[in-house]
Order: structure tokens, then C-alpha cells, then sequence
């Protein structure tokens, strides 16, 4: 049987040395520079975890350290680099770098737009202009629609992480719902400064699995 093809846009969370595109900033490392994870290789990774326990072949880990749904980065401007939106449209007009459109797409971000207080915007849904997505609210919900668009035939999933402002998660689940995409809301997750140690690799795959 042909596996299923996974897509996931990611930031550090989702990130792994030699697993990402070259030039992505990455969190976790074959030399373990992130003390106190006890992520020490690719297979503690929730979405290693993930694919190897479904069978869901990756054809791309789309994810980068540091990076924001909107296109208000730790940087400054990002529209046109790590921006979430950015790096979905690139995905799609190369159609997905050649290997097809995936089954499966799997969205895991706003953690950094929470914490460096990227501005919340307005809470549309839809009627987005590219200004609107220098804000959060709109940003998500705008990938959210972008997503279901390029992908209607796809299963989409938003992964809201724990701690974020209620606000953004309150978006993803109104903008999940307008569009009929799908989302994870994650609990209880162990991690070190702010990131998933093994155990909390352990747990948004579980928690992600369950939900799929």
C-alpha cells in the first residue's frame, strides 16, 4: 500500500539538524546544544515519532527556528523569508518542491508570534490584504484559508501549542471551523525553556496521533 504523504510548516519545535531545508535556523542538534532536552537525536522528534508510528511518509519538514505565521519576525520584516505564509506559497508554486501535493499537512506554529507580541490584528476570516498579515489573528487564519485552498483535497491540521495567548488560539479553532480544516489543541507538555524535552516530543506525537 502507497503510504501517505505528510507535509509539516513548522518552527524550532518541529526542527531538527539535517531534517530541515538548508538555511533554515535550527533549534535541535546531533550535539545537543539545548541542555535539559534529552533530545539527543532525529528519533526523539514528535514528528519522527509520528511518522514512524502511522506510516506517513515526510516529503518535506518545512520548519525553521525562531520563525512566525505573520510577517512580523524576532527580525523585523519576515514576508519574504521564515514567514509561515511565505514559506507555504513558495511550497505550493513549486508544487511541493516537485513531489506532489501531500495528503496530509500538518501546520505547528504562532508560539513565536505569542512570544514576541507580534501584534494580535483584527480577528477576520476572511478578505485578507497582505498588510492584515503583519498581525497574528489574521496571519492564521489567512494560512488557514491559503492551506485549504492549494490543498482542497488534503487533510489539514493546526497544532495549537500549549501557552499561547488565548487569543490565537481562539482563532485557529474559529478560522479551522470556517474552512473545514481540522486542529490539535495540545495539554500538559514537558519542556525546558520553553521547548519539548524527549518526554515532550513523546507527548505531541501521541496527543497528534490520537487526533489523526
Amino acid at each position: 500500500m502507497k503510504s501517505e504523504k505528510l507535509l509539516i510548516i513548522g518552527d524550532s519545535y518541529s526542527t531538527f539538524e539535517g531534517y530541515i531545508p538548508e538555511g533554515y535556523a535550527v533549534y535541535y542538534d546531533k550535539a545537543e546544544t539545548r541542555p535539559g532536552t534529552g533530545v539527543r537525536s532525529v528519533e526523539d522528534t514528535w514528528w519522527h515519532i509520528f511518522s514512524r508510528e502511522t506510516g506517513m511518509e515526510i516529503i518535506e519538514n518545512n520548519s525553521w527556528s525562531g520563525s512566525t505565521v505573520c510577517y512580523t519576525g524576532r527580525g523585523g520584516d519576515c514576508s519574504r523569508s521564515s514567514s509561515f505564509i511565505y514559506r507555504l506559497r513558495c511550497l505550493c508554486d513549486s508544487d511541493f518542491r516537485g513531489k506532489g501535493a501531500p495528503d496530509t499537512l500538518i501546520i505547528f506554529g504562532a508560539t513565536n508570534d505569542s512570544w514576541i507580541d507580534a501584534p494580535l490584528g483584527e480577528a477576520k476570516l476572511s478578505g485578507f490584504e497582505e498588510s492584515d498579515l503583519y498581525s497574528v489573528l489574521p496571519a492564521v487564519a489567512d494560512i488557514i484559508y491559503e492551506a485549504k485552498a492549494a490543498l482542497p483535497k488534503a487533510r489539514i491540521v493546526y497544532v495549537i501549542n500549549t501557552g499561547l495567548k488565548p487569543e490565537i488560539g481562539a482563532h485557529v479553532k474559529a478560522a479551522s471551523e470556517r474552512y473545514g480544516t481540522e486542529y490539535v489543541e495540545l495539554s500538559d507538555i514537558d519542556k525546558v525553556s520553553g521547548h519539548p524535552t524527549a518526554l515532550g516530543m513523546r507527548q505531541i506525537a501521541d496527543q497528534v496521533k490520537a487526533h489523526l
